[in-house]
């Protein structure tokens, strides 16, 4: 006590000095002393001291928890929106009136638009694969140019070892994804088997098509989906399969801003130079996306509710922590402490379980999000189960992307409800006077 009356004389000198210069003498240094020598666990205050443990716990697991699942649902939207963006068009021509026999000239015209990157015509239709082994599966096959098919990124850049795209035009070949290959049992070099229902044309009706390619390439993007459907051959073979000679069934335009895609749309519309209807990968994926959004602000908004009970835990901490100090408020008041100097010793006694559980909770959510693959396959590896399952999630690995902004926003949440949960109880014990503080003896 007398090292406190020591410190006390000692802030008020430099109080009175300060305030003779024209200082407020607010957050004088006993008044940080005090604070922090309350935080220390004490014998007669182990139970406040298990409160304020808790306290700190729960305002660090809810800071840690809001920045890495609030990273990982952006990192999950954004690497789904580049995997479908980068093998989808920004925007797709589709023929009306007459069907796209001039696809060239139109082809040629938008991509002479500004912004625009790549124009792909394609010939789509549905067929059953086959392995040499048996076996099938339903895939999406594309007919598309071998010089459009080398610009697109996810399919060029990722051609596993042993296929290439070299003679994609010429040698009557096809690409297919990882896991279709997989699943049909199939390597580059092998033949697989097309069957479309759209063949020819006999007096006994339409009869399917069945034909077999060489699998010149394999392509990995990512995507399971996709991997496990996408089938791509040249658009002259595509033409001939599907029965749609000398003619696209569609015309992919991709830009270089795919959110500037709604001022670019009628441009393109305008350069095309015939009757098209035009889609926009916005409308394509218009539920998708939306749904991914209102899953992410409910879940921000559940994972809250756990830094509110750490604020609660506040709270109740301090609550008991002025009732057990009641004795000292008494003395720093007729020793001459004012009631803001008592609320601030308070205030600065909750507000630091609040700060440094945040920063704590921020530090142990960016070192997870930097590792966050690493720990789901070590997860995988010690429980022997499949921890987000291509399957499920469409992606081969589990990504994070911290949002600075978004970040931001947690830390300062956090703060706040911190400094809300201190302000009551430290109000409560500066309005208590020295003859009821005493009471509480």
């Amino acid at each position: 006590m007398p090292r406190l009356h020591a410190w006390f004389r000692e802030s008020r000198r430099s109080a009175e000095t300060g305030a003779a210069a024209g200082g407020a003498g607010v957050f004088a240094p006993f008044e940080w002393i005090l604070a922090l020598r309350y935080l220390r666990p004490r014998r007669k205050q182990a139970f406040i001291s298990v409160i304020a443990g808790f306290s700190f716990a729960g305002i660090m697991l809810g800071v840690a928890t809001l920045v890495i699942v609030m990273a990982v649902m952006n990192g999950f939207r954004n690497e789904l929106l580049d995997k479908i963006l980068g093998i989808n068009g920004h925007l797709v021509l589709q023929a009306v009136e007459t069907p796209f026999t001039d696809y060239e000239d139109v082809a040629r015209r938008v991509a002479a638009v500004s912004g625009v990157t790549l124009v792909v015509p394609l010939v789509e239709g549905q067929a059953l694969a086959s392995g040499q082994a048996g076996g099938g599966s339903g895939v999406l096959v594309r007919g598309v140019r071998a010089d459009d098919l080398r610009r697109l990124p996810k399919i060029a850049g990722t051609v596993r070892e042993g296929g290439t795209l070299d003679d994609f035009d010429t040698g009557g070949g096809v690409a297919i994804g990882s896991r279709l290959a997989e699943n049909l049992g199939l390597l580059a070099g092998d033949s697989i088997t097309l069957i479309s229902p759209r063949g020819a044309v006999t007096p006994m009706g339409v009869a399917p098509r069945v034909k077999a390619y060489p699998v010149t390439a394999i392509f990995e993007i990512g995507m399971s989906e996709y991997d496990a459907t996408f089938v791509f051959m040249p658009i002259s073979e595509a033409q001939a399969y599907f029965n749609q000679v000398d003619q696209a069934g569609a015309i992919e335009v991709y830009i270089q801003d795919p959110d500037r895609v709604g001022q670019i749309r009628p441009v393109v519309e305008a350069a095309a130079g015939r009757p098209v209807f035009t889609t926009d990968w916005r409308q394509r994926n218009v539920t998708f996306f939306s749904a991914l959004e209102v899953e992410r602000n409910v879940m921000f908004l559940i994972l809250m509710l756990i830094v509110l009970v750490a604020a609660l835990n506040i709270i109740s901490g301090l609550t008991m922590l002025v009732k057990d100090k009641g004795r000292d408020i008494a003395i720093l008041r007729t020793m001459g402490a004012t009631r803001g100097a008592i609320m601030r010793v308070f205030f600065i006694t909750g507000a630091s379980i609040g700060v440094v559980g945040t920063l704590a909770g921020l530090v142990l959510g960016i070192v997870v999000c930097l590792n966050v693959e690493s720990i789901r396959q070590a997860i995988s590896w010690m429980t022997r189960t499949e921890i987000f399952s291509p399957e499920l999630y469409f992606l081969t690995r589990l990504p994070a992307d911290m949002d600075a902004g978004e970040t931001t926003a947690i830390v300062l949440m956090a703060l706040v409800i911190s400094f809300l949960a201190t302000a009551y109880p430290s109000w409560r014990a500066a309005r208590l006077d020295p003859v009821e503080a005493l009471r509480y003896e």
